[in-house]
């Protein structure tokens, strides 16, 4: 296996994977919004991808990905990452292509000199849970020093 960070032009070997994870999370599939979004993404320097490739034969297949968000801390001043997506086919699932991820991320933001990597995860993602904490991310308990708000613009 194989773990590359991708560049604007290799955007097909994600877009389906893409896709796929956007259908996990109830969302209609659409190749095209995929490629576009990942694009505008890319071009923009909005978020990092890593594409985990899988030998099939003679052939290299993208079988897992992650996408990160740079999130940048005023009072640290610094850079840190959001992990944002992680998605594995579901015939790779178990065989570690998540956990290397992962490891590609921390290996990726610690060059950048980040200070933390963070996620969020459904409460009900027992198993992406397990591999987080086994990866030793910390569970935080709710945060007493500030609340968090959200505005819904309406489009």
């Amino acid at each position: 296996m194989n773990i590359r960070k991708i560049e604007r032009h290799d955007i097909d070997l994600v877009a389906g994977l893409f896709d796929r994870y956007r259908v996990f999370y109830q969302q209609p599939s659409d190749l095209d919004l995929a490629r576009k979004y990942l694009g505008l993404r890319l071009e923009n320097d909005e978020s990092v991808v890593f594409v985990a490739l899988a030998k099939k034969g003679d052939m290299s297949i993208p079988v897992g990905f992650t996408q990160l968000y740079p999130h940048y801390s005023s009072i640290r001043a610094a850079k840190n990452w959001i992990l944002n997506d992680l998605y594995v086919e579901t015939p790779y699932r178990g065989m570690g292509i998540g956990a290397a991820l992962i490891r590609k991320v921390m290996d990726f933001a610690k060059g950048e000199g980040a200070v933390f990597v963070e996620l969020a995860t459904a409460t009900d993602n027992y198993a992406g849970q397990h591999l987080y904490e086994k990866m030793g991310f910390i569970k935080r308990p709710p945060d007493h020093e500030f609340f968090t708000y959200r505005l819904t613009l309406k489009t």
